[in-house]
């Protein structure tokens, strides 16, 4: 039996065709966790414990993630399986710059031979260049940590057309396009107007993929 990642492959697909097209240089970073709050009275390391975590294309992200669903067992923390309802896949919408990580990496590198550090994992400096190389802003995600939204409250804020929303386990997340016609003061109305847990660029939930047994999906406005 096989860890199962993707839940509803056709709202993937929506959700990877709703995701920005990439300049040359720019990649998509998505990351695969264990959450403890999922799955209590099972034994897991903190509050998450990141297992697997990538960058690519967009026309190569349906095949990563359906790599990601590999024989139960293999993801372990201290020699013990993870267990299925743990898990939980995100994705960095904003698209991640290469160029940007180049340089991180470049300075992080010359920083570690100057200190003579005997040993650097280059792939895992990498891989946290690239998550920290936002290239620009496709949206800005409010995280609402709740079930109980009237989003009616939202057309006196937001354009129709400027805004999507995603239902998670836990709540929802507002992800507002940033460079369609807004209304005036539109980010602090929202905080304001709904208890926003975080905002900014976060990890998003992946639509149609695994949440602690719950399936991300976007609502109807």
């Amino acid at each position: 039996m096989n860890y199962k990642i993707i839940n509803n492959e056709d709202k993937l697909k929506e959700f990877i065709e709703w995701l920005p097209i990439l300049q040359d240089d720019e990649v998509f970073y998505v990351s695969l966790f264990s959450r403890m709050k999922y799955c209590k009275g099972k034994r897991q390391s903190n509050k998450g414990t990141q297992i697997k975590r990538f960058a690519c294309k967009k026309e190569f992200l349906l095949n990563k993630i359906k790599q990601l669903e590999v024989v139960v067992g293999n993801y372990s923390i201290d020699g013990k399986p993870i267990p299925q309802e743990s898990l939980a896949l995100y994705i960095h919408p904003n698209p991640r710059s290469l160029r940007k990580a180049t340089f991180m990496l470049m300075k992080e590198s010359l920083k570690m031979i100057q200190e003579d550090n005997a040993y650097f994992n280059i792939q895992a400096k990498l891989l946290s260049a690239i998550q920290k190389s936002k290239n620009r802003n496709f949206v800005v995600d409010f995280d609402i940590d709740s079930k109980d939204i009237d989003f009616r409250q939202l057309e006196a804020i937001l354009a129709k057309n400027a805004y999507d929303v995603i239902e998670t386990r836990g709540g929802y997340h507002v992800l507002v396009y940033p460079k369609i016609t807004l209304f005036v003061n539109w980010y602090n109305k929202i905080r304001e107007q709904y208890d926003v847990d975080n905002t900014g660029d976060m990890l998003l939930p992946v639509v149609g993929c695994c949440q602690g047994g719950f399936t991300p999906r976007f609502t109807t406005k």
